[in-house]
């Protein structure tokens, strides 16, 4: 008896995941019948004590359709977002500024702890005081971090300047085993004291909430909260942060002061050297734990570039050959540079969805889709976003100021096909089928595929500026 009902039990939860499992494709599957596409610009505003989250509309279509959101942290010098976790991966860029953070899993050890000599020296002769806390590492401009799903965090500006953090969030994942949206679960402070102001598409969603709602103690009693924590009731109270009026964002006036490491640049140098290979072999992920696992890469710096051309620009990604924590998170981010008028080879990415972040400049910017038919033809600029579906292709051109942009893809491993340049799809038939499937004679089958000796990036060519300017006469 026993036997069959557990039987009976496993094949009903099989069934069960079966049909969820269904229901969610065939709703991804309909949110992705994409007629048009338009860049996106944050349109609700979350302002806090010591700056602002930007939030870009979850309910857009395109959005809905890659089942991704994307944020924008914008936080003042001595600024710390407080902590919290999320049911989704997520990958933060830091578009401007620097700091450092820490990533909380419980059960991993405390490595960074201060002696009890340089407490005293600091508070005073007979100090006893002695902190130890997970530990913390340090970003700057152009850094990816990666965060798992469920591992709270937080992060603090110690730079003069704003940082500004791009936070791309994937609800789709498979570490998410909630609804379609990404929800933030705050251990600190009162974000509902934040001040909310809409855009354009106004109205209030889950995604908006969960920066206006109280921390996860607030549902807590008191006295479960003493209990659990070995504290009095007022401390226990406190823990709730009912009376804190500082929002999600909160200021530190004297600055944080945490146990860490001095962090130079020689260490920075170093640490660039090791990751390319100079300093012994790489490590290829085995040796990690989730405790002691790589989060941080930086893609900002030209000499660590997949792909470069010196008259029209680089692409540099971060997958999980680069950063092994990504294929935990099956999730990758690219960052690409075109210099005035240069091109990105018309492509597609064979995985995944990609969201495109235009961090300086603007680029003329085309999708197709299945049908033959361009579902976006715009100019997008310096804080917009595009989502490019899986298998979409699109052509990137560069305006006369030039284009950067960083991408973030739902694969640890974004796969990129070309439709031109030396390892095309075109490059690689023969000249006879390139010939009878295009109807053009073979003299002009070898120029279209033999003509552009470039991978990725195109420099900008006369024959193509002459063809505008005809156009334009």
């Amino acid at each position: 008896m026993g036997s069959s009902w557990l039987c009976f039990s496993l094949s009903l939860l099989l069934v069960l995941h079966g049909t969820f499992a269904q229901q969610r494709y065939q709703q991804q599957q309909g949110e992705c019948q994409l007629n048009r596409l338009n860049p996106q610009e944050p349109n609700v505003r979350i302002q806090a004590e010591a700056g602002v989250t930007e939030i870009f509309d979850p309910n857009s279509q395109q959005f809905q359709c890659a089942g991704v959101s994307l944020i924008r942290h914008v936080i003042q010098s001595r600024g710390m977002l407080l902590p919290s976790y999320l049911n989704t991966p997520l990958l933060a860029y830091v578009e401007r500024g620097r700091g450092f953070y820490g990533i909380l899993n419980s059960g991993c050890p405390e490595t960074f702890q201060s002696s009890q000599q340089f407490q005293q020296g600091e508070r005073g002769a007979g100090s006893r005081f002695q902190d130890r806390h997970q530990r913390i590492g340090q970003f700057r401009q152009g850094d990816i971090v990666a965060f798992p799903a469920g591992a709270a965090h937080w992060a603090y500006n110690e730079g003069n300047e704003e940082l500004v953090l791009v936070v791309f969030e994937d609800s789709s994942n498979n570490a998410n085993q909630l609804d379609q949206t990404s929800r933030r679960f705050f251990i600190a402070g009162n974000p509902q004291q934040g001040e909310q102001q809409q855009g354009q598409g106004g109205g209030r969603s889950l995604r908006r909430q969960q920066f206006q709602s109280g921390n996860v103690f607030s549902g807590f009693e008191d006295e479960l909260l003493a209990e659990a924590f070995g504290v009095d009731r007022e401390t226990a109270r406190k823990l709730k942060g009912q009376d804190d009026q500082r929002g999600h964002i909160v200021n530190i006036e004297q600055g944080l002061r945490v146990v860490r490491p001095p962090f130079s640049q020689e260490q920075e140098e170093r640490e660039e050297r090791q990751e390319q290979g100079q300093y012994g072999p790489r490590m290829n992920g085995i040796e990690e734990t989730i405790c002691s696992a790589k989060v941080r890469q930086n893609i900002d710096n030209p000499a660590r570039a997949d792909i470069y051309n010196p008259q029209a620009g680089r692409f540099t990604t971060a997958n999980s050959l680069t950063l092994p924590i990504l294929n935990f998170l099956r999730l990758s981010a690219a960052r690409g540079v075109l210099y005035r008028n240069s091109i990105m080879a018309p492509h597609w990415v064979t995985n995944a969805h990609s969201v495109i972040y235009i961090t300086r400049g603007e680029a003329r910017i085309q999708i197709v889709d299945h049908r033959g038919q361009a579902v976006l033809d715009d100019r997008v600029r310096q804080g917009q976003v595009v989502v490019v579906p899986q298998n979409y292709a699109v052509v990137k051109h560069a305006e006369n100021e030039g284009v950067e942009w960083v991408e973030f893809n739902t694969n640890s491993n974004a796969m990129i096909n070309t439709l031109s340049g030396r390892t095309s799809a075109i490059r690689g038939l023969p000249v006879d089928v390139i010939a009878n499937s295009y109807q053009i004679s073979r003299d002009e089958a070898r120029r279209l595929k033999f003509n552009r000796e470039e991978t990725l990036i195109f420099r900008a060519s006369g024959r193509s500026r002459s063809s505008e300017r005809i156009a334009a006469a």
